[in-house]
């Protein structure tokens, strides 16, 4: 394992808060079953929810790999439900924990398609004739790609702990493809017809949950995620939620999410990038000046509401000698102050042929980045 040298700017030498290891943690006993769960007492930021251990694996986590494009989705699929079950559920207030009331054998048959075999499939049922298939007439696209549950407990005047909220995450394909019939083609999905079809399921999935011992009053967030085309070099986002209240078995109040992942240098001509364009090509060129010998800088750009939120950068090199990683590294991060406005949080990462070798993290208004490297 690599060695952190943990560096501030001014003087390339770092002391970070570290939990202290006799942070203590609470024992609590859960009202479904009789089990005893322990929180920790440390919350590491306001906006990560706490994990109740021993830590639960949701049943529908390995199906996620074969039905997502990319990486990138298969962990925005995820944190961005994990983002926007803040508007429902305050990580003061509530504890994350994977989903429970999805089975195996529930998402196996939700995400198939409805047949005689499968009535519970919630994709189109194939109704083409042989004649059909012989013509090639295709199948109906499969829109929904997969379910990511979600629950949010809540510490009762008991000192137990109980289920106050869950929320689900519907990834839609936007393009769909298939190899049917000796044929292999793709079909894109108009964004009104993903729309309208992922509201429809939200409801399916909503009265299957009410029929869940103890679902029946617990209120459930549902987000439609928009997955990307398999040659798509950023991270899809969710576009809409709503929430279904206790007891109700319909979404109701849908909302807008205007969320987006830019990579930069983009060659899209849109006012709303252009000076963020020009500043990440700037520290490009200020990068290249000092050092030329890596391969290329990459940024990927997160936008909420048409606004610059979060900048990630990775710089691949080819040069290994300690003094080095450390020139180009403390030169680094006179650039990121530089070039990237202080209401950004901006993340630089350093690798080479062996791993990991710098990281750079300068947070929203913050006047002293982090800075690691690795040895």
């Amino acid at each position: 394992m690599k060695r952190i040298w943990w560096i501030p700017i001014s003087m390339l030498l770092l002391t970070g808060c570290v939990p202290s290891v006799n942070d203590k943690t609470e024992v609590l006993n859960t009202e479904e079953e009789v089990e005893t769960a322990i929180i920790p007492s440390m919350q590491l930021d306001a906006q990560y929810y706490r994990t109740l251990l021993p830590y639960k694996q949701s049943a529908t986590r390995g199906k996620i790999i074969g039905r997502l494009h990319s990486r990138y989705d298969i962990e925005e699929a995820e944190n961005g439900l994990l983002r926007l079950s803040q508007n429902q559920f305050s990580p003061d207030d509530y504890y994350f924990q994977e989903g429970q009331k999805i089975t195996d054998e529930d998402a196996a048959a939700w995400l198939g398609r409805a047949s005689k075999d499968n009535p519970a499939g919630l994709n189109k049922e194939d109704k083409r004739t042989d004649q059909q298939k012989k013509a090639g007439d295709r199948p109906p696209a499969e829109i929904l790609a997969h379910i990511v549950e979600q629950n949010y407990l809540v510490k009762t005047n008991e000192n137990t702990i109980r289920l106050g909220g869950v929320s689900v995450g519907l990834a839609l394909n936007s393009v769909y493809y298939s190899s049917a019939d000796g044929l292999s083609y793709e079909e894109s999905i108009p964004q009104d017809q993903m729309e309208q079809e992922g509201k429809r399921l939200a409801n399916e999935i909503v009265k299957r949950l009410r029929e869940k011992e103890g679902m029946a009053n617990i209120p459930i967030t549902v987000g439609l995620f928009q997955q990307s085309a398999r040659n798509a070099i950023a991270p899809s986002t969710y576009f809409a939620y709503g929430v279904a209240p206790k007891g109700n078995t319909e979404v109701a109040d849908w909302k807008a999410i205007n969320e987006e992942y830019v990579v930069f240098p983009t060659s899209g001509t849109q006012e709303k990038y252009r000076e963020v364009d020009t500043a990440f090509l700037n520290f490009k060129q200020d990068v290249e000046k000092y050092f030329s010998n890596f391969t290329s800088v990459i940024g990927t750009g997160f936008y909420q509401d048409d606004q610059l939120r979060e900048m990630q950068i990775d710089i691949p090199i080819q040069f290994y000698g300690a003094a080095e990683i450390i020139g180009f590294t403390q030169y680094l991060t006179g650039l990121v102050m530089e070039h990237f406005p202080e209401n950004v949080q901006v993340e630089v990462s350093v690798t080479s042929s062996k791993g990991p070798e710098a990281l750079v993290i300068r947070k929203v208004n913050q006047t002293e980045p982090i800075v690691h490297i690795y040895d």
